[in-house]
């Protein structure tokens, strides 16, 4: 039996314009400089150069996109719409304004209106696969190898370890290049590879990696203490895991003294060879925001060294008024004044949405320099306070997933270094005396107590909490276990020396 039923559904839609305000929010400096970039040579009607108030007069108003600019004009989308699109973001689709990271170099003024003051300038890391495929070149002899070698290469994480089986590799070579290779063909490939730089690459477990590292050493020169390396790694590497010094001696009979230089050697190998050092990490950070003290007053500058002037193209105006002139002559024109009509709406829609991530990006940076203001004249961490998402967002009146897509991806520079933004963020505890602490300085006073600890006998997290306690940060064992896990500090059993 059919039935019809009248029904009332509130329901919000992001426009077009909204995403886009929501996409450059989270994009960083270098990001959001190769999306301007694509933005010009995608849309005609958009240019760079001072606003002309000519070039935001056009009087049509479009079927589809919505009606026409004036520069008095508010934006398409005000705080409240802003705040709507936050809470739904979490279920849209953003992929009509997906972008890939761009690598723009940087001038040196970050703003025309400043003295000059430089931020760091971004430099060109290669990825440790390209450094890889340029040794494949002098390595193997044939086209067909370094096809093998490429693939090989493209399935390493970003770590440079090898997890997928060789099988795997073997069907995406035929399926995708109609190449048939067996897995002994990419084992003979492997092998090749894993004698690169950097030693470790490869390596389809943390063993293979130390072994791997272990024979480039012996390649320079053996030694025991280099055989008692490679002789604990191959017979004993789930008890070095686990720290039973006492019975790998006992199952290779040698004493712990000699054992000790052995152990030594592998700790300082690298278990993940792909990875950048962080100095070099650090090269390759644009801030977003700069924070200067001046004499105890702060600055806040948003980084726009590389950013131009937008405004709509004034011959996509006048070409519009002369379409709207002779339509009538020429019908076949619609189609043309549709279009025409659309890119200057596009354009508007960028120009304004930039606008609007420029305002919240200003407006979050002073709230967070407000509240931690003691940090950024001292840099001291001692002085951090406690400050959560919701602060920001209740400070300036925006949603809280506005505040976390700015901190989550921009950086600020201040006198004592560079940030990310969500560094600043964290919960506080109170201590017995009534002051509240950060949960970042709480993390600080328990890695100095672990590193400061008797390592013939460590403490365990009850004797943590414990110490913590008397100190007057009263927390829950649970709670000090949760920190240690964070700060990547393995439990007392791992970390108790010989």
């Amino acid at each position: 039996m059919l039935k019809q039923n009248l029904s009332q559904k509130l329901q919000q839609k992001l426009s077009p314009q909204q995403l886009l305000f929501v996409k450059l929010l989270e994009l960083n400096t270098l990001s959001f400089e190769q999306k301007l970039e694509e933005e010009l040579i995608e849309n005609p009607a958009l240019e760079t150069g001072k606003d002309d108030e000519d070039n935001y007069e056009y009087d049509g108003e479009t079927e589809e996109f919505g009606d026409s600019f004036d520069d008095d004009q508010e934006s398409e989308f005000d705080d409240s719409e802003v705040e709507a699109v936050d809470k739904m973001i979490e279920h849209a689709d953003l992929t009509e304004y997906a972008e890939d990271e761009g690598d723009f170099r940087l001038n040196e003024d970050y703003n025309p209106n400043t003295e000059d003051k430089s931020f760091p300038v971004a430099s060109v890391v290669n990825s440790f696969r390209e450094n890889l495929l340029d040794q494949v070149i002098n390595a193997l002899d044939s086209e067909r190898d370094e096809k093998l070698a490429e693939q090989l290469i493209g399935s390493f994480d970003d770590d440079g370890y090898l997890r997928r089986e060789l099988k795997s590799v073997s069907n995406d070579l035929l399926f995708q290049y109609n190449i048939p290779a067996t897995v002994e063909e990419l084992e003979n490939i492997l092998k090749v590879i894993q004698q690169f730089d950097p030693p470790g690459i490869g390596a389809r477990s943390l063993q293979e990696c130390l072994l791997i590292q272990i024979n480039r050493k012996e390649e320079k020169g053996r030694n025991p203490i280099l055989e008692l390396a490679k002789l604990v790694l191959n017979e004993c590497m789930e008890d070095f895991t686990k720290r039973h010094f006492e019975k790998i001696a006992h199952k290779l009979d040698v004493n712990l003294e000699y054992l000790k230089e052995a152990v030594n050697l592998i700790t300082k190998l690298n278990p993940k060879p792909a990875y950048i050092d962080d100095e070099r990490k650090s090269d390759t950070i644009i801030p977003d925001f700069i924070v200067v003290d001046h004499f105890g007053d702060l600055e806040i500058l948003i980084n726009q060294s590389n950013q131009p002037d937008l405004r709509i193209n004034k011959g996509f105006i006048d070409t519009l008024a002369e379409y709207e002139r002779h339509k009538a002559k020429a019908p076949t024109a619609k189609e043309a004044v549709q279009f025409v009509k659309q890119k200057i709406d596009n354009a508007k829609w960028f120009i304004e949405a930039v606008k609007q991530r420029q305002n919240t990006l200003l407006s979050t940076m002073n709230a967070i320099v407000d509240i931690q203001k003691e940090f950024f004249k001292t840099g001291d961490n001692s002085k951090l306070k406690p400050m959560k998402l919701k602060d920001i967002a209740d400070k300036i009146k925006m949603d809280i997933s506005t505040i976390s897509r700015v901190a989550t991806s921009k950086y600020v520079q201040t006198d004592y270094g560079i940030f990310l933004l969500k560094e600043f963020f964290s919960e506080g505890i109170t201590k017995d005396d009534g002051k509240e602490v950060t949960t970042k300085e709480v993390k600080r006073i328990l890695s100095e107590y672990i590193e400061n600890e008797d390592k013939n006998n460590p403490m365990n997290d009850d004797q943590l909490t414990e110490l913590l306690k008397s100190k007057g940060y009263n927390m829950a064992r649970r709670t000090v276990a949760k920190y240690r896990e964070q700060l990547n500090i393995p439990v007392a059993r791992l970390r108790k020396a010989f």
